[in-house]
Order: structure tokens, then sequence, then C-alpha cells
């Protein structure tokens, strides 16, 4: 075989290996792919207020194995076969994984299984692409011992891959909804000082606030839903905390639960938080800007 045609099979390999690695972060990043259009979202919101309002519907007559009422969705999809049969819940086994996901907008037992699922199968394909250009197309010049740890190297990326992926888009979720919090909270003590009650405001601002922050109308319209359909209404306001996770957001609704537990009056405490809120955001604004300026 001439050095031409040893040049030309190399390069359709390479061509073919290119063409698999990009066909795997294709499939990879599809299913948390997820358009960024109001009207989508609020659908997918108002679907998940059906659901709860069937499940409650259905734990009044029938309760779950443990005697409590069950509003848990069902996942029969194809990643959370494999998830059962293989047993990854408990072999990559994250505590923090539901959170973590919620936190990013994904939301349900469909994304968990979706999660496991690809930490499992990314840190194989990774090592694979590596091994096969290491071995078979590259012709690297290295110590047998280097290429393994590269192919190792390039393995444990893979399985931290789906990680990094959930926490850049919860950082980007996170710092839209913090953009416009404050103002969400002006539009929401208005709406409690005219005399609306606490459903009705956070579902006005919800619809109001969705054109400077879809996330931020995403979340409001859960909480509408679940202080309307879960039985306790302290777990609807903690969800709303733990799938934000900021400060300022907590501290809202810890006064929430507190003005209804105690009957304190919480358009004071909302002036209250949303210029604590305002700070927050100036001091973040200039903290980015002082790090953008030349040493």
């Amino acid at each position: 075989m001439t050095f031409g045609q040893v040049f030309e099979l190399k390069n359709l390999i390479s061509l073919f290996v290119a063409g698999v690695a990009f066909a795997t972060v294709m499939a990879i990043a599809t299913p948390f792919f997820q358009q960024s259009n109001l009207s989508s979202r609020l659908r997918s919101v108002s679907s998940h207020r059906e659901v709860l309002r069937r499940k409650s519907r259905e734990a009044l007559a029938n309760k779950g194995s443990n005697g409590q009422p069950s509003l848990r969705h069902a996942d029969k999809g194809l990643y959370k076969q494999v998830v059962e049969r293989l047993d990854l819940n408990r072999l990559l086994e994250d505590t923090q994984v539901i959170d973590k996901l919620a936190q990013a907008g994904f939301r349900g037992p469909g994304p968990v299984s979706t999660f496991y699922f690809f930490r499992l199968i990314t840190p194989i394909i990774f090592a694979l692409t590596t091994a096969v250009y290491v071995y078979m197309i590259g012709g690297i010049d290295i110590p047998q011992i280097n290429k393994v740890g590269l192919v190792i190297l390039t393995a444990l990326a893979g399985y931290y891959a789906p990680n990094l992926y959930i926490a850049n888009v919860a950082g980007r979720r996170l710092a839209s909804i913090v953009q416009a919090f404050p103002d969400c909270l002006d539009l929401l003590l208005i709406c409690v000082e005219s005399g609306m009650s606490i459903e009705a405001a956070i579902a006005k601002v919800g619809q109001e606030i969705g054109t400077a922050s879809i996330e931020l109308a995403e979340e409001l319209a859960l909480l509408t839903a679940e202080l309307s359909y879960l039985p306790d209404r302290r777990a609807a306001y903690e969800g709303l905390a733990r799938r934000v996770n900021h400060a300022g957001i907590r501290s809202v609704t810890m006064a929430m639960i507190q003005a209804e537990k105690y009957g304190t009056p919480l358009g004071s405490a909302l002036r209250v938080m949303s210029k604590e809120n305002r700070d927050m955001r100036m001091s973040a604004a200039e903290k980015k800007q002082l790090s953008c300026l030349p040493n």
C-alpha cells in the first residue's frame, strides 16, 4: 500500500470518527434542549397543573403503599428501562440530582432517568473515541502508559460532562431569574396592597413578568399550581426556593410562609425584600464591571 493510499485511509477514518463524535454530542444534548419561548413553557406548566389536579383526585380515593397520597409522575421511557435494568440509580447515585435538574428547569422522573443514562454512556463513548484516535488514526508517538492515561482521562471527562451541562444551564437560568426578581417583587407588592389574594397576585405577576424573564414566569406559574393542589402550602413555597436556589428568593419564600403561619402583613416584608434584592443585583453588577476593568 502506497503512502497516498494510507493517507487517504486515515482521512476516511478521521471523518468517520468525527461524524460519530458529532452524532454523540447531538444525542447527548438533544434530550435536554427546550425551546425558550413563553407560550411553550406555560403550556408545560399548565400540563403539570392538570397532572396535579388529576393526581390529587386519585389520591383521595387511593392511598399509596405507605398510606399517604402520592402525586408522583410515572416514567416508562427507554432511558428508564435501561436505568432500572442496570440499577444505575444505585451504581451512579447522586443524592442531589433531582434538585440540580430542577434548578436547570428539568422536572419529573424523566430527566432523572435521562441524566443517569448519559452518565453511563458518555464515558464509554468518550473513551472509545479517544482510543480509536490514539491507537488507530492519530498514531501519536507517546508511551503506552500515556495513551492509557489519556483514555482514562477522557472517560472521566465523559462521566462529569452531564453534570457540567446541567450546571451551565442552571447558571443561565438563575441569572435570568435573579435579574427580573426585584421587578417581580414590586409588581407583587402592588397586587397584594391592592387587595388581591397571594395566589391571584402570583398568577398575575407571572403573566406580566414573562417579557423580562421566561424562566421566572414559569416558576411563578408552577408555584400557583402547587399552591392550588398541594396539600401543604409550605411545601409549595419551599419547592420554589429549592428549584431556584438563591438567597434572596429563599428569604422571600420564608417571609411568605411566616405571613401565612402567623398572619403578619406581607406587604411590608415584600417592600424590604424588594430593596434587598435590588441591592444584591446592583452589587453583582458592580462586581462584574470591576472584573472587566484592566489591571
